[in-house]
Order: C-alpha cells, then sequence, then structure tokens
C-alpha cells in the first residue's frame, strides 16, 4: 500500500511544511523497461520477458499522471518496490505483483481486470496487498488493525504478499521525509512497531535493521543524529584495528586449512540505541558496536572455525551462543562467541557458511522456492522453514474471536520481543518472548495445559506461575483435572499475544456461564412460583419473542439483567399475569431500618424452598460480597442483583441495604449452601481498638493466627496518642468462627475494643 497518496496534479514541490529545512535528495532517474528485465534476468535467465513488460506498461498506464507528494510520477513507487524485490532475486509473479500492488487501491483496474490479463495468481497477490475500503469502525486504530488481519490472513496464504508489503514499506520509508510532519510519526511508529519485527520473524535481517533505523531518525531525530555521529567517529578511529582484526583472524584459519571471508561489520544506530535504553549503558560503556562474520564452506568448518578461535585468543565467559544446533524461531543459524582478541579489543564474531549467511541476511526471501516460478509452495514452505510455520500458527490463533484493537495489541506482542529458548520435561523447545512467564510457556504448550494451569516447577524446583523464565530453563506445568478459575492478574501478567488471547476469551466464556447459570435459577425460580412448569422445549419456542438465538443467551442476559425473569415465563406462557405480593404498610415500623412496603417480600433464609443457594466466590454463579463488611455463613442474609455485575450478597441488618429499598425487583431469595467436607472461607471485617505500645499489632495478628483465621487485608490509624485503630479484613469459616475470634480479641490487655463491622 502507498502512504503518499496519489495526487492528480501537475509535478512540482510538495506542499509546504511537508519537507524538513534540509533540502531532499534528488530524484533518482526511473528505471526504464528494459533495465528492470535485465535486473530480473541477471538472476533468472528464463524469466517471463512479456509478463514484465505487460505489468510495467499497465501499471504505467493505470497510475497516470498521478503525482507523489515528492512530485515524481505515482509510478516511480511500484517500480521502486519491484526494484528491492529482484534484490532479493523473487520470482516473476512477485515482482509483476509489485508493479500493480497499488493499481486495484488506486486506480480504475478492478481484480477481474487483473485476473484476465495476468492470470488469478497474481490477482491474488494483489488483492492480498489492497487495503480495506469504507471500513465503518470507530477508531483511527479500529481500521488499521482490520487492514493488518486482511494482509495477515493473505500472507498466511501466500508469503510473497509479505515479501511485497515489506518493500513497498521500506521504499515508503525512504521517501518518508516528503510526508506531512502529522503522519510521519504515525508512519514511523507503526514501522517500527509491526513491520520492521515482522521482518525480523521472517529472518529479513537487513530489511529489518533498515526499516528500524529510518524509523528511529523520524521518531527520536535528535538520539538517532548523536548516536550516528558517534559511530562515524569510531569507525574513523577504528579503521585499522578493524583491518587488522580481519587479517589475523583470516590468517589463522587459513593456518589450519579453513578458507573464510572475514569482515567487519559496524551495529545500526538504532540497535545501539536500543541496547543504551535496555541496559541503561552510555555509549562509552559499549563493547560490541563491531561484530566480525566468518563465512566458511561447510558446517564441519564452522565448528573446527570456532576451536581455532577458542584456542587462539580468551574467551568472554558467558557470550558463547550455538544457533546451529538450537537454531532460532526465523531459521536462522550461526555460532556466536566473542573473545579478547588484537590489541585486547573484545571481538564479537559471528560463523556461519554461504547458505546460513544467506538465510540470515533475507531469510525466507533466500529459500530456493522462490526461486524458481514454482507460485505458491506454502505446504512446502511451511513444513521446511520455521519462520513461516510459525508466522501461520499465529495468525490463526490471532485471526479469531478478538475485537480489532485487542487483534492489534496481541500482533505487536507476537512480534516485537526478543526471546529465550525453555524446554518441556521431554525436550520439546519452546521459544518464547524475554521476560515470559511459566503462564505463557502454558499456552505455547497447549491452550487446555493454560486454562488448567495450577503451578509450575522450573529446572525440577517449585516456583511460582509469574517467575520469570530464562534461557535453557526446563519447565513443567502442573495442571487440574477440571476446568480451572483463571486469577484475574494473568492477564497483566503474560507477555504473549496467545496467552493474553486465550485468557480473556477464556475469563469471557467463564463470566457469561456463570451470568447464564444465574439466570437459569432465576428462572426456574419465577417459574416455580409462577405455577408453571419451565423446560427447554417451551423456552426455545419462545426465542423469537425475547429476540436471541439460544436458550444461553435468554439465560445470561436474564443474569446480566438485560431480560426480566417475567418477561421469559411471559414469553413462554403468553396468558401469564405477574401478581406481586402486597403487604399493608403499618406506620412507624420497619424491619431492620427497611421502609415496609408492596413488592418487598422478605424470606428467612433456608425457610424457603426457592431461594438461590449461595456457596462462594469461587462458585458458578457471579457473587461477590458487601464490599464494607462482607457476609458468613450464619448470617441471615439477601441478594441484591447489579446489571453486569451478578449478586451482592448482605446480611440483613446491613445498612446499605437502604439504598436499594425503593428497587425490589433488584431484591432476591438467598440462602447458604455450604459443603461440610470441603468448607470455604468467607469475607469478614472487624475493628480493633488497641493499645499503642510496642507488641500489640503482634497480639492481634497472632489470636487471628492461632484461631485459624486468615488476615487478607489490614489498615491502621491513630486517633489519640495512646491507642491505635486497626480494619481488618478477615476470611473466616462462618458466624461462629467470626464470633470466637472476636471473643478472643477482647480478651486480650492491649485491646480495648473489638466490634464486626457490617456495612
Amino acid at each position: 500500500m502507498q502512504m503518499q497518496a496519489p495526487m492528480q496534479a501537475p509535478r512540482g514541490a510538495a506542499p509546504p511544511g511537508t519537507v524538513p529545512a534540509s533540502a531532499p535528495p534528488p530524484a533518482k532517474r526511473m528505471m526504464r523497461q528494459y533495465e528492470l528485465v535485465e535486473r530480473v534476468r541477471k538472476y533468472n535467465p528464463n524469466t517471463n520477458e512479456d509478463l514484465l513488460n505487460r505489468a510495467y506498461v499497465y501499471a504505467m498506464k493505470a497510475h497516470g499522471e498521478q503525482m507523489r507528494a515528492s512530485g515524481d510520477p505515482y509510478f516511480s513507487h511500484p517500480l521502486e518496490v519491484a526494484a528491492i524485490l529482484t534484490d532479493l532475486k523473487l520470482d516473476d509473479a512477485t515482482i509483476v505483483a509489485a508493479l500493480l500492488h497499488d493499481t486495484i487501491e488506486d486506480t480504475d483496474a478492478t481484480r477481474t481486470d487483473i485476473d484476465q490479463i495476468f492470470g488469478a495468481d497474481i490477482g491474488h497477490l494483489v488483492e492480498g496487498l489492497t487495503k480495506l475500503k469504507k471500513l465503518e469502525l470507530v477508531s483511527r486504530e479500529a481500521k488499521q488493525a482490520e487492514n493488518l488481519r486482511k494482509l495477515l490472513l493473505a500472507i498466511a496464504e501466500d508469503v510473497r504478499v509479505l515479501l511485497v508489503k515489506l518493500a513497498d514499506r521500506l521504499h515508503n520509508m525512504r521517501t518518508l521525509v516528503y510526508m506531512p510532519v502529522e503522519k510521519r510519526g504515525r508512519i514511523a511508529e507503526e514501522t517500527i512497531d509491526i513491520y520492521a519485527p515482522l521482518a525480523g520473524r521472517m529472518g529479513m535481517h537487513e530489511m529489518r535493521s533498515e526499516l528500524e533505523d529510518l524509523a528511529f531518525r523520524e521518531l527520536h531525530p535528535d538520539a538517532f543524529k548523536v548516536i550516528d555521529a558517534r559511530l562515524e567517529r569510531l569507525a574513523a578511529r577504528n579503521s585499522d584495528l578493524i583491518a587488522e582484526i580481519e587479517q589475523q583472524l583470516t590468517v589463522k584459519l587459513a593456518a589450519r586449512g579453513i578458507t573464510a571471508e572475514v569482515f567487519g561489520r559496524r551495529k545500526h544506530a538504532y540497535s545501539v540505541w536500543r541496547k543504551m535504553e535496555r541496559k541503561a549503558l552510555g555509549f562509552e560503556q559499549l563493547s560490541d558496536i563491531y561484530a566480525f562474520r566468518a563465512i566458511v564452506g561447510s558446517l564441519a568448518d564452522c565448528y573446527q572455525a570456532l576451536g581455532v578461535v577458542h584456542t587462539t585468543w580468551p574467551v568472554v565467559p558467558g557470550r558463547f551462543k550455538d544457533y546451529i544446533s538450537t537454531p532460532k524461531q526465523n531459521d536462522y543459524r550461526s555460532i556466536h562467541t566473542t573473545v579478547i582478541g588484537p590489541r585486547n579489543q573484545r571481538v564479537e564474531l559471528q560463523i556461519r557458511t554461504h547458505e546460513m549467511d544467506e538465510i540470515a541476511e533475507y531469510g525466507i526471501a533466500a529459500h530456493a522456492l522462490y526461486k524458481d516460478d514454482l507460485g505458491s509452495p506454502n505446504e512446502t514452505l511451511t513444513r521446511e522453514s520455521n519462520a513461516y510455520a510459525w508466522l501461520r500458527r499465529t495468525i490463526e490463533l490471532l485471526a479469531v474471536g478478538s475485537n480489532p484493537e485487542e487483534f492489534l495489541e496481541h500482533t505487536k506482542l507476537e512480534l516485537f520481543h526478543d526471546q529465550v529458548f525453555c524446554f518441556t520435561p521431554k525436550g520439546k523447545l519452546i521459544a518464547l518472548p524475554r521476560s515470559a512467564t511459566p503462564i505463557d510457556f502454558a499456552y505455547a504448550v497447549h491452550t487446555d495445559v493454560g486454562n488448567r494451569a495450577v503451578g509450575c516447577k522450573v529446572n525440577g524446583k517449585i516456583a511460582p506461575l509469574i517467575s520469570e523464565l530464562h534461557n535453557g530453563d526446563e519447565v513443567e506445568i502442573l495442571t487440574a483435572r477440571g476446568p480451572n478459575a483463571l486469577p484475574a492478574a494473568w492477564e497483566s501478567v503474560v507477555v504473549t499475544g496467545k496467552a493474553r488471547a486465550a485468557i480473556r476469551r477464556a475469563t469471557r466464556v467463564a463470566v457469561r456461564n456463570q451470568y447464564a447459570e444465574l439466570g437459569k435459577r432465576i428462572v426456574e425460580r419465577m417459574c416455580q412460583r409462577a405455577k408453571r412448569e419451565y423446560s427447554n422445549e417451551k423456552l426455545a419456542g419462545a426465542l423469537p419473542r425475547l429476540a436471541r438465538a439460544t436458550i444461553e443467551d435468554v439465560f445470561a442476559a436474564v443474569g446480566r439483567s438485560e431480560i426480566k425473569a417475567s418477561d421469559v415465563v411471559r414469553a413462554m406462557y403468553p396468558d401469564y399475569k405477574e401478581e406481586r405480593a402486597t403487604a399493608v404498610p403499618k406506620p412507624d415500623k420497619s424491619w431492620f431500618g427497611l421502609k415496609t412496603g408492596q413488592s418487598v417480600k422478605f424470606k428467612v433464609p433456608g425457610a424457603t424452598d426457592d431461594a438461590i443457594p449461595i456457596r462462594g466466590i469461587n462458585s458458578d454463579l457471579p457473587v461477590r460480597f458487601a464490599p464494607e463488611g462482607g457476609a458468613v455463613p450464619g448470617d441471615r442474609i439477601v441478594g441484591i442483583l447489579t446489571p453486569g455485575e451478578g449478586i451482592t450478597i448482605y446480611p440483613i441488618q446491613s445498612p446499605a441495604l437502604t439504598a436499594f429499598e425503593d428497587q425490589p425487583e433488584r431484591w432476591l431469595d438467598v440462602r447458604w449452601d455450604i459443603d461440610e467436607k470441603t468448607p470455604q472461607r468467607f469475607p469478614a471485617r472487624v475493628f480493633v481498638q488497641s493499645v499503642n505500645e510496642p507488641g500489640s499489632l503482634a497480639q492481634v495478628c497472632q489470636v487471628i493466627a492461632d484461631h485459624d483465621g486468615n488476615i487478607d487485608n489490614l489498615r491502621m490509624s491513630r486517633n489519640a496518642p495512646d491507642f491505635s485503630q486497626l480494619t481488618i479484613d478477615l476470611e473466616v469459616y462462618d458466624l461462629k468462627h467470626l464470633t470466637g475470634i472476636i471473643s478472643q480479641l477482647r480478651a486480650k490487655t492491649v485491646v480495648a475494643k473489638a466490634d464486626r463491622v457490617v456495612g
């Protein structure tokens, strides 16, 4: 896609304010038709010249007088994109798709036209590169996400779409200087967030580095200038040293019969800046700004060369990595080591074969399948390329079940991180982003493993699920037998898009199931009160009247208070008329401070058969307890239904209930349903006034601990010099347990007062 919108205007200067004060470089002469053919013929003598010529002419005529912001003919852009792809030595269809990639979007050409003239294969590629139009979405982020989703799905079908798109973005970044200032930052940010990491994931390191540096120059111009200037000065100062290291390495290897090409390469400005930021280092503290590469003839030569280097110069501990035996997920293979070389300089060395070097530089574009005009051999590439297999798996996971903004977030998470390599107990390698946790590891193994994870062992030792994993860790995930309620904090802890998407999906399903279960119970009890028989078949017949697709949708809507239970009964039984219990108001009397009136009917918990049973927070209902004091078994309780939140349980004496006295439709009859075999703890709050002396807090806490209470939260304040006030949130089994703790607190000499708080 173009980022410099085509303009129907004569060639001229860019609009005021769109070009920096420094004059941009002069425009390049457009590549001629025969020059493009010659570029392709150099690496593909059997190229289809007629196809290339027809595509050149068609694109040039289609774009006509359209101009770029730079004042160049618009056709210069697809031509430059095609030129970039010829440097990658790609097949004819990809070159033609590059020439045509903006025709459907920005000219009168259609997919049908492209198919008829150039064939369905090329038409499919061009359509995959065309942005979605007329998106009815609220935010720019949503539009960006939907276009990215479409692009990634097209890439999953044919990776050549990615190659053309990256070349398209590279040329647009090279000419970003002509764009309006307000657009440049957004385009550069998108490049560094999505396209540069995507190129890196595909192993295309040269393209990734150039995209990163171009975006870095736009987003942080001052930092770029400083670092680039220092790199230039360092290069001038160390030119003799670099030549000496290259010469010594070459001689040492040749002496052992190893023919090698050795050369030093300066790291890019963005990678230097990122390392300085990540490790909080100054420029002078960096010791690996230059890396040396030894390209040898065979796999055996790689390890022989490593032996020569390690026996000649001292090795820097902890700096050896063998990516040949354990390739990176983007197919990168090389040996990395660092030694103290000539003049006591640290020398970072990469040793690889010619084939490994080509894949390291050009990634999937170096794959032989894209040199032979084989069309779209995706299945073969998926088997042979870890990078593309990873991409297809990731796209399949991200493309399902997320809203646009979540999709964009997850995609950035998946693309951007560096990696660590961990192992399952059976030795399977799992690649994860840096800072990944065992939770991420569990979801990388399988979604079901993540959803049932309850603990883990790292290198044989029990560890928290939120631990940070490191290279080489062996991770064993401990799972529950059945479905597990996922902690709310997991979503903010994980770093992979797959884990975050799965957690959100599982949470949404769990919440929906809770509301559906609540709604079902409410409907069944409403039918009992109405003396009507409930059946799934009866409700299924009423779905059209309730405007819901399934029975579960109805139950979930009732649980969320989107539909009244009486309306559901009326939909099943049109003759049903809701009857309200009436009571004669009695002046000057109320129950627990609540006004009496019709529509409010209190029932003693446990004395009714149609009350909803309450088991606790981890039940299958969306239940929570009064926020200012909780409720415990033994309390007489009432439930308040809050739309979108579920049931809040209050003790019947809670003063907070006065706020709901005029909303009888929100009151629910509830009762405790306690399983003595599996006791649960419930929330309660106590207020303690203690003497302000050393050890008083310890004594209070010791009483609670001795009586098997659990302190969930504690707040301390002081209103008088001699006394402290403690508000303690406890977890207890029942009212008897709570009363016993309060009695023991009152017995302490340091405690002046101890009472339960009912809010």
